[in-house]
Formats: C-alpha cells, structure tokens, sequence
C-alpha cells in the first residue's frame, strides 16, 4: 500500500497548514463552486466560438463534446492513479504527491481543499486547450466544453461525496468507494465520478 499521508487518523477534520506565507496559504484554498463555475464559463465560450466560427456543424459538434466528457472519466482515473498517488521515492516527489493530494487524504473534510486553486484550475484548462488544439484542430473548441463540463462534474461529485451522508439510491455505491479509498485501501478505487474505469481496469474495492 502506498504511503499517501502523514497522519495516523485520516478522518481528522482539521485543516492542514500548507505554506508559512499567509497569502500563500490563502489562495490555496477555494470555495468548490469558483471552479465549477470557471469551467462552465469556459465551456459556453468554446462552445460559442465552435458554433460561430467553424464549419462543424452540431450533428458532428455535439458528439465530439461527449467524446470529451468520456476521455475526462479516464483522464480523471488515470491521473488520481498514477499522478496523485505516484510513488513518493525521492523528497522532490514526496512533496509533490504531499501537496497535491496527500494532504486530502489526511483532512478529507476540509472543504476549502476539495479543488484545485482557481490560477491552477485555470492554468489546467489552458494547457488542455493547447493540446487539443494541437490534436484536433477546431474540434477542439468541441472536445474542450465536454471535457470541462466532465471536470466540473469530477468536482461536483467529489465535494458532495465528501460533505453530504450516501443517498438511498444506486448513487451510493460513489460514496461507498470512495469511503474505501480513503479509509480502507488507497490502492483501489480512483474513480470519483464513474467507477468505469475502475470495473475495466480492476481496481474495483474486493468485497468482502
């Protein structure tokens, strides 16, 4: 099992410190709808744009903007996976894996820590413009809505799994996952939004 936090009760509701520098430590946390509503603003102008300045017609358009929506579930899997929870063998890395989500594992009730900051979240909104402007061109202003609409979902789903009891329905079964991943087995479960890729790439919690 990785080493994914510092603290021995990882269902402590306190609030981690991260930075000494009190407008540092300030801007790293956020209210859970600055991104959301970031990321839809986003997606209403890529979308504008795609309709009004490209040739893509919406019988394409539209199920190019749920292709990105399905490649975000595996983007969000794979970086959970892979990138949040990376192996923290060398100090630099430990840091990283600290920062970025170690410290969620530790306070997973610390709401103003459920999201990226607002710069990061737009600086990761950029960055995927750019690679898929480079991939695909004007679809790009397609795929992007859909795959930005996906992440605020991720969001969505994570704040509300983590504030909010399970409801009585097959959305349960999101809570309950991911109550195993921070509570039972850090090593299973890194879908939050759709426990998809989990089923396909068998990291789905072992019952009992």
């Amino acid at each position: 099992m990785k080493k994914i936090g510092r603290l021995d009760k990882p269902d402590n509701f306190g609030s981690a410190k991260m930075f000494s520098n009190p407008i540092l430590e300030k801007i790293s946390r956020t209210n859970i709808l600055v991104p959301i509503i970031m990321f839809f603003a986003i997606s209403a102008v890529s979308f504008y744009y795609a309709v009004t300045t490209t040739e893509i017609g919406l019988k394409v358009g539209i199920p190019v903007l749920f292709v990105g929506l399905f490649v975000f579930t595996f983007v969000e899997y794979m970086m959970h996976k892979h990138f949040f929870h990376m192996e923290p063998d060398t100090p630099i890395k430990d840091k990283l894996q600290y920062t970025v989500h170690g410290v969620h594992h530790d306070y997973p009730k610390d709401k103003d820590r459920l999201a990226m900051p607002p710069f990061v979240s737009a600086a990761y909104a950029a960055i995927f413009y750019l690679v898929f402007k480079l991939l695909m061109g004007a679809y790009s202003l397609y795929f992007l809505p859909g795959f930005l609409i996906g992440y605020a979902g991720y969001l969505g789903v994570h704040y509300v799994v983590h504030a909010y009891n399970p409801p009585k329905n097959f959305f349960k079964v999101l809570w309950v996952n991911h109550a195993i991943h921070h509570y039972k087995d850090p090593d299973v479960s890194f879908g939050v939004s759709s426990p998809l890729w989990d089923i396909l790439l068998g990291t789905m919690p072992k019952k009992d």
